[in-house]
C-alpha cells in the first residue's frame, strides 16, 4: 500500500498547481532557507547555491502537477535541490567516485579512541566536513546532515549502495583523522 503524506501546506500547494503566483511566493518563503542551506552544503559556493535554489524552485513550480503526496513536499523539493546541486558539482568535474572492487570496505563500526575524545562544536565539525574531498563531502553531507540512507544516496548519485557505504566510511575516517589532528594541535 502506497503511503500518502498529509502536507501541512497542502492548500498552498493546491493553489500553486493552479498557477497562483502569490501561492508560489508563499511556498518559496516557507522553504527557501532550508533549500539554500542544502545546496550550499553540497556545492560550497554561495552564488552557485543561490542559483541552484532559484532553478530548483522554477523546476518545482513547473512540475508541481507531478507532486502526488507520496513524500512530504519538503522532501520532494529537497530531492530536486540535491539533484541540481550534484549536477553542478559534476559539471565542475569535482565529484569523482571510485567503485569498490572487492567489498573490503563494508560497514565499519565507529571506533572512538579515548585519547581523541572531545566535544567538538557543530561549527568545527561542519568546517571539517567542508574540507573533505568533494566525493566524500557530498556523501557525508547527504547521509549525516540531510538524513538520506545509502540506497537513496546510491539512486541520487547513480552509484551502488556499497560504493555509498564505502565512500561514507572513508569520508568518516578522514573526518575523524582531521578532528583528531585538530585535537592534537589545540593540546
Amino acid at each position: 500500500m502506497k503511503t500518502v503524506y498529509k502536507n501541512i501546506h497542502q492548500e498552498i500547494i493546491d493553489r500553486c498547481k493552479l498557477g497562483e503566483r502569490n501561492a508560489q511566493l508563499q511556498l518559496y518563503k516557507l522553504y527557501y532557507k532550508a533549500m539554500y542551506n542544502t545546496s550550499l552544503r553540497i556545492v560550497k559556493n554561495q552564488m552557485e547555491a543561490e542559483d541552484i535554489m532559484q532553478e530548483s524552485f522554477l523546476t518545482a513550480f513547473q512540475k508541481i502537477s507531478t507532486y502526488m503526496g507520496d513524500a512530504t513536499f519538503g522532501a520532494w523539493l529537497k530531492r530536486i535541490v540535491v539533484n541540481n546541486s550534484i549536477d553542478v558539482v559534476k559539471k565542475n568535474d569535482v565529484l569523482k567516485f571510485t567503485e569498490e572492487i572487492d567489498g573490503r570496505f563494508g560497514d565499519v563500526a565507529d571506533e572512538v579512541k579515548e585519547e581523541s575524545e572531545q566535544a567538538f562544536n557543530a561549527r568545527q565539525i561542519q568546517n571539517a566536513i567542508d574540507q573533505l574531498p568533494a566525493g566524500y563531502r557530498v556523501i557525508v553531507s547527504l547521509y549525516l546532515l540531510e538524513g538520506y540512507d545509502h540506497e537513496e544516496i546510491a539512486q541520487i548519485l547513480h552509484i551502488s549502495s556499497s560504493t555509498s557505504r564505502s565512500q561514507y566510511n572513508r569520508g568518516k575516517n578522514k573526518l575523524r583523522e582531521m578532528l583528531s589532528t585538530q585535537l592534537w594541535e589545540t593540546n
